[in-house]
């Protein structure tokens, strides 16, 4: 059996990758997570609740901020690989509270590495954003592009760590992986992320905010094809450090996402139209030529049909 600790693993990324390992039945996995309040921590409980009783699986109630509470975490573990996904996300809420996202973002990095580093753990991966390469003109975002000028405190942390990364690849010889994911979606997305919050104001009948004139674009990135690329980064180990894009290769405009969801919900959109926000970037867009030489990387899952699968998903939800 191999071992690894998942931080953040009851949120939506960690626990599709938790079903993904389990599946595979030769990996004994332990959960760091504090269930704060960002949304609803039932929601994430009920994401683990089926896992509790395998024998396979661990549960580690911790906030990443606080390092004795992980050294205990890593007491008499001995870890093959660390996907580090804890994180304060979001970048408008990190507008509001930058004190919390630099220590939960850096600070909780900064624990995880030095731990990782004092316990000679073989395979790191860390979990970063498109958010670092803020209002870049060229596209798609290339990994080698410059990420020197971020437009919220949460990209900022991002790029953070990912140098504090780099840093200890280097100085002790760690294999570091960056994976800089592209909005991600699907079923257990948060609720407060466009699609499942748009979601369930249509369905609500409810005006959804558009900030701007719903021109700005994303490569919005399923989560079962972000999972195949974690998945590939635990097993890499031919350099000591690398930043790889996780996307679509595909901007979607605003516009096209809400017509997609009201296509799929069957009900029409009331738009409740918003200037645009402090820290939004106008487009985002992968370059996966990277991901694709080193992990065979490739993404299997079109906007509308991801789209399609998220409202089956939310509408099974809703009625209970």
């Amino acid at each position: 059996m191999k071992s690894i600790l998942i931080t953040g693993g009851a949120g939506f990324i960690g626990s599709h990758l938790v079903n993904r390992l389990l599946s595979e039945g030769v990996w004994q996995i332990a959960v760091v997570d504090d269930f704060n309040d960002f949304y609803d921590p039932a929601i994430k409980r009920a994401a683990v609740e089926p896992h509790l009783s395998n024998p396979d699986f661990k549960l580690i109630e911790a906030d990443i901020r606080n390092y004795e509470a992980l050294t205990q975490a890593f007491g008499g573990s001995s870890f093959d690989c660390i996907v580090h996904l804890a994180a304060r996300a979001g970048v408008r809420p990190s507008l509001t509270d930058p004190q919390l996202y630099v220590e939960t973002n850096i600070n909780g990095t900064m624990n995880l590495l030095e731990l990782a580093r004092a316990h000679h753990v073989k395979q790191f991966v860390f979990g970063s954003s498109s958010s670092v390469y803020g209002t870049n003109a060229k596209v798609p975002f290339g990994e080698d592009d410059p990420i020197f000028n971020p437009i919220s405190p949460y990209a900022a942390t991002k790029a953070a760590g990912e140098l504090l990364s780099h840093t200890y690849s280097h100085l002790y010889g760690m294999r570091i992986v960056c994976l800089r994911f592209f909005t991600v979606y699907g079923a257990r997305q948060r609720p407060d992320l466009a699609i499942h919050k748009f979601a369930k104001l249509i369905s609500a009948g409810k005006p959804i905010p558009v900030f701007g004139d719903g021109t700005t674009r994303r490569d919005y990135t399923y989560v079962d094809d972000i999972i195949a690329g974690v998945r590939a980064a635990i097993d890499y180990d031919a350099s000591k450090y690398e930043i790889i894009n996780l996307g679509e290769s595909r901007t979607v405009e605003l516009r096209e996402l809400i017509s997609l969801l009201e296509k799929s919900l069957g009900k029409k959109a009331q738009i409740d139209r918003q200037p645009m926000q402090p820290g939004d970037v106008p487009q985002t867009f992968a370059d996966i030529a990277k991901a694709r030489r080193l992990l065979n990387y490739n993404p299997q899952t079109q906007i509308e049909d991801g789209v399609s699968k998220f409202v089956e998903w939310f509408q099974e939800t809703a009625r209970g």
